[in-house]
């Protein structure tokens, strides 16, 4: 008969440490979101404040499947209205996020790295003639293209410091970003840079080309006129 009071003694005591929200917060830290999430709702809709702040993390941050602002909001008004303090800071960010959503709208789809290629990283290509006969319009020429190159290797190199461009970021708006902002953020900054690398290349491969038509037509008259002046000195 002891045996057996022995046995349901330790089952009691057993009973008596269960902690089911370690137990939730342990799926969540295995990255066991469905299970996770089945233990938080049923302790949030129990009332634990705990488990309704992570219901409202899981819906912010995607790890209930896809994110649900409405959601997380509803969960994190629920656990702030219990006193946790973390519900009342997600509720202010998700407040901040709201004010600043022509920011976040900007950095996800709209920015277009206008400063990347303005300023003293604008390089506008010289007009290059077909040919040059003076000495001083041959200077003019080799002078302009110098710049050129020296204000577009200046442009290529901004270009591979601030790659990627998701670092050009603001933390305070970084920080507001949801997962799936993240993510739309790095493909949308990922394009810009690409636009900006291709654009750069096509107007540079056109400029070389026009540079070599007018060296290799400026190199033929310069030869041809110095034998001309060879030969006429000659008589």
């Amino acid at each position: 008969m002891k045996k057996y009071l022995f046995v349901l003694s330790l089952l009691v005591s057993g009973a008596a440490f269960a902690d089911p929200i370690a137990d939730a917060n342990a799926l969540f830290a295995k990255k066991a979101y469905p299970q996770a999430m089945q233990a938080y709702t049923k302790l949030a809709n129990a009332g634990n404040a705990e488990a309704q702040l992570h219901l409202g993390e899981m819906h912010l941050y995607g790890e209930a499947g896809a994110v649900d602002l409405a959601k997380a909001e509803a969960w994190f008004k629920k656990s702030a209205a219990k006193g946790n303090k973390t519900a009342i800071g997600a509720l202010e960010m998700m407040k901040r996020r709201e004010a600043r959503r022509a920011d976040i709208e900007y950095w996800t789809s709209k920015y277009d790295g206008a400063e990347l290629k303005s300023g003293k990283y604008r390089c506008v290509a010289p007009r290059i003639p077909a040919m040059s006969k003076q000495n001083d319009e041959i200077e003019a020429v080799g002078a302009k293209v110098s710049a050129w190159q020296e204000c577009f290797n200046a442009f290529v190199q901004n270009l591979n410091d601030s790659s990627p461009l998701t670092k050009l970021i603001p933390k305070d708006i970084a920080d507001l970003l949801t997962k799936d902002e993240h993510e739309q953020a790095a493909k949308h900054l990922a394009q810009v840079h690409a636009n900006l690398a291709e654009e750069a290349r096509v107007s540079s491969k056109l400029l070389l080309a026009d540079f070599a038509v007018w060296r290799d037509a400026t190199d033929k008259y310069v030869s041809e006129y110095n034998q001309m002046i060879k030969a006429s000195k000659g008589k």
